[in-house]
């Protein structure tokens, strides 16, 4: 992948210096790529909690070793994230203004082992997230060396596609794609399990994901052999049923929060064939 192609961001945040340990306090969405065995905890809300009492993931035994980054990488990777971001702020101020609408850039808040979100505290463990209350993504720059070491999950478009799910949380909720999951977690109903509206959400936001590569790839011509077979990899390995199963433990579809690797793969792929928001619409899809 050619990122250096794309222009760089001005909205990362880098606060990697600094962490503060507080309650979780909001929702947040993630893409289903925490680095313990269970992916369960897409959208949650623990209000009134230590972080100890209410983990991020659905086990807190399994936490990933450190990962020590050099300098040089560290900077390589800003600079990845920065031009990632830059192509994703590029495209969907494109997209949003054919329907004459502004595009509101999210901020994204790099953080090494913690951080206090608009959301309230988060721990590495939990893996990049989008915080809806402050329209801030979230990410520790380690995790995608612990998605290598643990999972396979190699290439800069697979971390790329990472990053660009976080960004289609953002965008599903300024044009309200995703309102009957709002709705429904403002009347406190059940949305997760298998077909269940959480992971219509973030099926979704795979789908804005593989939107973006779509016109992302037209503009700049940037992918080379192998991209988008890294981008279905890590669709793939983080699906719901991928996860419990790499856990020694069979698929528990009543848990599911995110979708099964399929249906992941299938939702990134009618994004990235289409480039069309209105191929993303999970909601009303009868068959995920």
């Amino acid at each position: 992948m050619l990122w250096n192609k794309a222009r760089r961001s001005d909205n990362v945040n880098d606060t990697r210096k600094g962490t503060d340990a507080r309650t979780l306090t909001g929702k947040t969405l993630g893409a289903g790529l925490a680095v313990v065995a269970l992916a369960s905890a897409g959208l949650y809300s623990t209000q009134g909690t230590t972080p100890d009492e209410a983990p991020l993931t659905s086990s807190n035994t399994l936490n990933p070793p450190d990962v020590t980054l050099s300098i040089d990488s560290e900077d390589r990777q800003l600079k990845f994230v920065q031009s990632i971001l830059g192509d994703t702020e590029d495209t969907w101020k494109q997209l949003f203004a054919q329907t004459g609408q502004h595009y509101p850039e999210p901020t994204l808040t790099l953080f090494h082992n913690g951080v206090v979100s608009g959301c309230g505290y988060a721990s590495s463990a939990s893996g990049p997230f989008y915080c809806p209350d402050n329209q801030q993504v979230y990410l520790d720059l380690a995790f995608f060396a612990k998605l290598e070491q643990q999972f396979s999950v190699v290439g800069d478009f697979a971390r790329a596609y990472v990053i660009a799910h976080e960004i289609g949380h953002h965008v599903q909720l300024e044009l309200g794609l995703s309102e009957p999951l709002e709705k429904a977690l403002l009347a406190q109903q059940p949305v997760t399990g298998d077909g269940g509206l959480e992971v219509r959400g973030e099926l979704q936001a795979d789908c804005l994901a593989g939107v973006w590569a779509h016109h992302a790839q037209q503009r700049l011509d940037w992918m080379e052999p192998g991209d988008i077979e890294a981008a279905l990899h890590a669709a793939a390995v983080f699906g719901d049923d991928n996860l419990q199963r790499s856990a020694n433990d069979g698929p528990r579809p009543e848990t599911f929060s995110h979708g099964t690797s399929q249906q992941r793969v299938k939702w990134f792929k009618s994004g990235f064939a289409t480039g069309r928001t209105d191929a993303c619409n999970t909601f009303a899809a009868g068959d995920l």
